[in-house]
Formats: structure tokens, sequence, C-alpha cells
């Protein structure tokens, strides 16, 4: 628990620094963004509680781009897509990109 925190607290404190992570599979790719959740297909999947946490990702799988939304659930990014479709990546997984 306490690394999730560490890198939420990456993301929101070292913006300048960690502005994305990636987890990569392949050619297959996770982006998280510091960024809040701009995606109106996921965010009218949430409670309006829960809209505040959620922040910008993208999925890039086959060739294909998804949008969707990730939170810190314990030591995993649990990602939310615009499709209903949802994933948990170990925060382990993410790492600055080297574009950064």
């Amino acid at each position: 628990m306490r690394f999730a925190l560490v890198c939420a607290a990456a993301l929101i404190a070292a913006p300048a620094l960690a502005d994305e992570l990636v987890a990569s599979n392949g050619n297959d790719s996770v982006r998280l963004s510091n960024s809040p959740c701009t995606s109106k297909a996921v965010l009218d999947q949430l409670k309006p509680q829960f809209r505040e946490t959620m922040h910008d990702a993208t999925a890039t799988v086959d060739g294909q781009s998804f949008k969707a939304c990730w939170a810190v659930h314990g030591d995993s990014a649990h990602l939310l897509y615009e499709d209903g479709d949802q994933g948990l990546i170990p925060l382990t997984d993410f790492k600055i990109p080297k574009s950064a």
C-alpha cells in the first residue's frame, strides 16, 4: 500500500518529472497520465463521488488505441475503459517513459 501512495504522490507532486508513466508488454502499452479524466464515456459509468479521483489513460493493444481512466487501487492501477472493460496493472510495472 505504501508503494501505491508513493506512485500516486510521484504523479501528483512531480508533474515536471513524471506527467506520465508507461507499462509495456511487447508492442502493447498502457500510459497513465496525471491529468484528470476527460472521457465522458468513462465518467458517465461512475458515481459522482468517484469522478474526481480518476485520471486520463490510454492503452495500445495490437496497434489499436483505447481511451481509459485510472485510479490507484491498493498496489495497482485500476483502469476503466470507455466500453466498460476494466483492468488492474501492478504499479511496479509502470516506468517513466524514455521520451520524458
